[in-house]
């Protein structure tokens, strides 16, 4: 997998812009949005200052975002393509913490970790290794800690067409949010949480205010799955 990254490293952003065409907005309003949902989140959680990992940062598309939300931590960036983590430094510059992502091991200590989000990566994941890193992942999460996980819902037909026409997703399988869940709660996670998100295209920007209220209908473009570490 790090490899297939590897290869859009230096065109990802402009493969990333035609494929969410459809859309009517840039890589720029998904990023902020997910990290601005991840803040209201941490505040309802009761977490100031919470310890992050961003797992599978790539490129830090993440970076910006999270330095206008969480302005008081560096938020630690992980990923498997080496070649993605420099580059990453090289776009956004700045001192958060890097670490590298083996095949098999999240190279963190156990307990490290607040909150834990990824954005868009398990469907790069083949769904057969879904279990072990979701536990993997569980071992870096502090007891209580929080897992939240940003996918592509593929019961929304935009979102199949732009996943269908995007060349680094060729090899994607997109999972549902229930399976997700039932995934979550299998590797050890509870008060497991599913919310929809991206109602309206960008010509329709000026409804998203409804967005809130609509986070239970399975038609958004994108969806937030969320557990909780056990205490012990």
């Amino acid at each position: 997998m790090p490899q297939e990254f590897d290869a859009y490293v230096d065109d990802y952003a402009d493969q990333h812009n035609k494929s969410i065409r459809i859309s009517g907005e840039a890589p720029d309003f998904f990023a902020n949005y997910k990290v601005f949902e991840l803040q209201k989140m941490a505040q309802k959680w009761g977490m100031g200052a919470p310890q992050i990992l961003d797992f599978g940062s790539g490129l830090g598309n993440s970076v910006p975002a999270f330095r206008e939300h969480f302005p008081d931590i560096n938020v630690t960036q992980s990923d498997l393509s080496l070649d993605s983590l420099g580059r990453a430094k090289e776009l956004h510059g700045g001192d958060e913490p890097q670490i590298k992502i083996l095949e098999n091991r999240i190279l963190a200590d156990d307990n490290s970790f607040d909150i834990v989000f990824t954005a868009c990566v398990f469907h790069h994941i083949p769904h057969d290794e879904h279990d072990f890193w979701l536990k993997e992942i569980l071992r870096v999460t502090k007891p209580n800690g929080r897992l939240v996980i940003f996918e592509h819902n593929p019961w929304n037909p935009l979102t199949r067409h732009a996943v269908r026409n995007c060349p680094f997703d060729v090899n994607a399988h997109l999972i549902s949010s229930p399976l997700m869940s039932k995934r979550l709660r299998a590797a050890g996670w509870t008060d497991i949480k599913t919310t929809y998100h991206v109602f309206f295209p960008a010509i329709l920007a000026s409804w998203r205010v409804l967005d809130p209220a609509l986070g239970w209908m399975p038609l958004g473009a994108q969806y937030s799955c969320s557990g909780r570490a056990p205490a012990v």
